[in-house]
Order: structure tokens, then sequence, then C-alpha cells
């Protein structure tokens, strides 16, 4: 943390995933347009899913497609399977990030939405597990965010209290009330807009719009 407010570096920094380390966006709207056809249903646009996809899909598919939810689940993995490695994209500066972290001494973990296993492939496939010492996914905690369960999960064994010493970062309202109901410090990163209202009940302590940003608040 910055200095001049009178922080330090802290302990540990978990990381979200899509969109925070990695540009999976164009995968993301492949994967939502696909089950929508194929279910028959108008696909949401590109920033209708930018907006509205930040659940797990075990938390958001009963929703949006009721009794259709398992069948909506494998249409998107289907597509998700065939096209998720070949596309994944690190954000700029993302590895340069974590480097940065482990040097300093940091605990670093992964908190995401994504299914765990396609979470921890991921991670594997773009030689990280030299930086990061866990991976929470989808599905790997009795809850997914923005349940608390993947934050304890992420810290348990490490000695480290969910605290403010603890980072949680991430670009959705869903990683910032994970923050709060962990009692851990939020940090919002990237530059998309939310709700006034969420910004209000769930304001981040520190925001950074990409990761050279997020080096410079380290």
């Amino acid at each position: 943390m910055t200095r001049a407010a009178g922080r330090v570096t802290p302990r540990a920094v978990l990381f979200d995933w899509d969109n925070t380390l990695v540009d999976t966006w164009p995968t993301i709207i492949e994967c939502y347009r696909d089950t929508f056809t194929s279910l028959g249903l108008r696909p949401w646009t590109g920033d209708e899913v930018r907006a509205r996809a930040h659940g797990s899909l075990r938390d958001v598919f009963p929703d949006l497609f009721g009794e259709r939810a398992g069948e909506a689940e494998r249409i998107f993995y289907d597509t998700f399977h065939r096209i998720h490695l070949e596309r994944l994209q690190a954000l700029p500066g993302a590895a340069e990030l974590l480097a940065h972290c482990h040097n300093a001494g940091c605990y670093i973990a992964l908190v995401s939405n994504k299914v765990g296993d396609n979470l921890r492939a991921e991670m594997a496939h773009l030689g990280w597990g030299r930086w990061i010492s866990r991976a929470v996914g989808a599905k790997d905690a009795k809850r997914d965010k923005p349940a608390p369960d993947p934050i304890f999960m992420a810290l348990d064994g490490t000695g480290i209290a969910p605290d403010h010493a603890v980072w949680m970062v991430g670009d959705t309202p869903a990683d910032l009330k994970c923050a709060y109901a962990a009692g851990v410090l939020p940090v919002l990163f990237g530059e998309a807009e939310h709700s006034r209202e969420v910004l209000l009940e769930y304001p981040p302590r520190l925001h950074a719009r990409n990761c050279h940003e997020l080096v410079a608040l380290l």
C-alpha cells in the first residue's frame, strides 16, 4: 500500500482471474451467445454479458434458464472447452505484477468464479504456478463468490488472518462483496463502470485501472 496513506505491503494478495489477470471476455461472450442461441433465446450483446455475467454458473444459470439450467450449462461448457485455452491472453503487465508480489514476499492466490479445474488448467497453461500458491474456483468451496468461503479456503493453513493485510483484487461487484464478507481489503481493478448503489454499499478501498497501476500501489 502507499506509504503516504500510512499502510504497508500486504501479507497476501488474492486475485480474481477473468479480466483481472487474463482477458477472457471474448471467450465468455461466445459461450453465452452459443448457450442462448441453442436454447432458442435472444443472445445477450457483448455489453450485456460484461454487465451481467459476474456470478458462478451454478448460482446464475438457475435464475436465467430455470429447469433448463443443466442443459444450458452443458452447452456453455461445450463451447468453453473447445476454445478457452487457445484464446487465453494475459492482460498487459499481469506476469510482471505477479512476479512483483512474489518478490515482495506476498502470498498469492486466485479466488475465481471459474470452475476450479478450468481455472487451474488456465493457470498451468500460462506457467504461473511459480508465483501462485493456490487457486480456488467455483465449486471448490461450499459457496462461491460473493460468499466469503473461497477467500477462507485460499487462506486456510497459511497462518494469515483474513484482515486488511490481505487484498482481494477484482473487477466486479462480486469481488467487492466477497472482500467485505471476509473482512479483507477490497481492491477494484479495471475501468468498467459499476452502479453507484453497489459502490456506495461496497466501496473499494483502492482502485487500479490496470496491472501497472496496481504495481505502483504495492
